[in-house]
């Protein structure tokens, strides 16, 4: 499959001089890899995220470490930015084999703890688009079967959090920790300033909008969380942008802007298509285009469909916070109108 301009060959390439990125390919065929950021560390790198835990992405990880004189078990810690299985998973795989300590934002903590495949993979999320008005669609991800691989991904809680204001001292650097909910409700950034670094997770990446409130026990408002915290890291001095997908940007001002008119430009069109009679958030993204290519909605696969309606779904609600909408629920579906 064809991958992006800025995708690297696996391996370990600088950043700056004792940071490293290492992309390891995913299992995803929209998201051809997760990036991992290695620290140098007099007790041993300290790894942002992990990747997926599978073999494959454990052997491209060690053979990234080996080229930086180090093994599996040299790694100090894990800094998880949230509970994604590509970024999570293989932490806690090591985790096992090695007694690596982990650690991950506080507020995933409501994920992790209701985390339960025996109720299938997005249960909240049917429960959603249920109340979006896609009962159909609701059915097709309630009966996405759970396999065997599903089952074996490492989903167990961390050693120890990590909270909004912390200062993670190492031997050489200082990591602050801030709290960015929104792609997911405990998702974190870590910043160093001195060498002027954001190592951003999924909050801001280079080429795609992050999905919103995937997880099992999402915020009520994921958009307006998610927005409030663009503005939060848009407001501190410009850094690199360590994303966790696609290459490494000079400025995280640049991309925080562009996300930001993004999704000035969703809310306004979701605005129109509620001003032309569309009531329902499946009615809405059925009405909008998807992707750089300006899909249809029934043009997407399920999964991605899912994420579309519920993306409008939160900016629906985003835009009854500002009094461009109203809303109210008729049998168990939620209804918009214009203010007025």
């Amino acid at each position: 499959m064809e991958q992006p301009a800025d995708w690297t060959e696996p391996g370990a390439h600088p950043v700056v001089p004792g940071v490293h990125r290492i992309p390891l390919a995913l299992p995803i065929p929209t998201l051809h890899a997760v990036n991992v950021y290695v620290i140098e560390d007099a007790e041993g790198p300290v790894v942002v995220d992990s990747g997926w835990a599978m073999p494959d992405s454990r052997t491209a990880l060690a053979g990234a470490l080996r080229t930086l004189g180090h093994r599996l078990e040299d790694v100090a810690q894990f800094l998880v930015t949230h509970a994604h299985w590509d970024h999570y998973s293989q932490a806690l795989a090591l985790r096992e084999s090695f007694g690596t300590r982990v650690r991950i934002g506080r507020g995933e903590r409501h994920s992790l703890e209701a985390f339960d495949l025996d109720k299938g993979l997005h249960p909240r999320q049917s429960d959603l688009l249920r109340r979006c008005g896609a009962p159909a669609l609701a059915d097709e991800i309630a009966a996405i079967a759970v396999d065997a691989e599903d089952r074996n991904v490492p989903h167990t809680m961390p050693d120890a959090w990590l909270d909004d204001g912390e200062r993670i001292g190492l031997t050489r650097r200082e990591l602050d920790v801030f709290a960015t909910p929104g792609h997911t409700r405990g998702h974190v950034v870590l910043r160093e300033p001195s060498a002027g670094l954001l190592f951003a997770g999924d909050h801001v990446l280079p080429h795609i909008s992050p999905s919103i409130g995937l997880e099992t026990a999402p915020e009520p408002k994921p958009l307006r969380s998610y927005l409030d915290s663009l503005r939060l890291v848009r407001d501190m001095p410009d850094t690199l942008l360590l994303p966790a997908h696609g290459g490494v940007k000079p400025s995280v001002h640049t991309r925080i802007d562009e996300l930001v008119a993004h999704h000035e430009e969703r809310l306004d069109a979701a605005a129109f298509q509620v001003k032309a009679g569309n009531g329902t958030a499946f009615e809405v993204a059925g009405a909008m285009t998807w992707t750089r290519r300006r899909r249809a909605l029934a043009d997407l696969d399920v999964f991605s469909r899912m994420l579309a309606v519920l993306e409008i779904d939160a900016h629906l609600d985003v835009l009854v916070d500002q009094a461009v909408l109203t809303s109210h629920e008729e049998n168990g579906v939620r209804r918009y109108a214009p203010s007025g």
